[in-house]
């Protein structure tokens, strides 16, 4: 019986390590994985996790865009955004909209942010100018193939 409590508990650890969740960022100590710089801005993180769980980190939605020419997305599960309407807020990078706009500056020089909604994006470009992209047209300039 013991045996069998024991054997339970490590298929249940094993299947909650797993778990396929994002990972809180850590600003200020996280460091990017595709440029190596520390993670500070709330408004322009990023993150990628794979479908076996393991999180990757990114100070940019550019570098993580960039990182995904080096990977085969079909192991990844989850393409996260900071939503710049909500700093550090993660939303689904698939369904955001962004903007680049020479106005606002972004932590690698491309000047793109992410919004949680179509219409929160236009408010912002109202005052900014500059250009909407959906997930698929961002991943077509950055010459990124899924």
């Amino acid at each position: 019986m013991i045996n069998k409590l024991i054997y339970l508990s490590l298929v249940l650890f094993v299947f909650a390590s797993c778990e396929v969740n994002p990972k809180p960022i850590n600003y200020g100590s996280d460091g990017c994985h595709f440029c190596s710089m520390t993670i500070v801005d709330k408004q322009h993180a990023a993150q990628i996790v794979t479908k076996k769980g393991k999180a990757f980190k990114f100070d940019a939605v550019e570098c993580m865009v960039n990182h995904l020419k080096d990977v085969d997305v079909v192991t990844i599960e989850l393409f996260l955004v900071n939503d710049y309407q909500t700093p550090g807020e993660l939303i689904d990078a698939k369904i955001a909209t962004f903007l680049i706009s020479k106005e606002i500056p972004s932590p690698m020089g491309e000047y793109l942010s992410a919004f949680k909604s179509r219409i929160e994006a236009e408010h912002i470009i109202d005052k900014n100018n500059g250009k909407l992209y959906s997930w698929h047209e961002l991943l077509t300039r950055f010459k990124v193939q899924l």
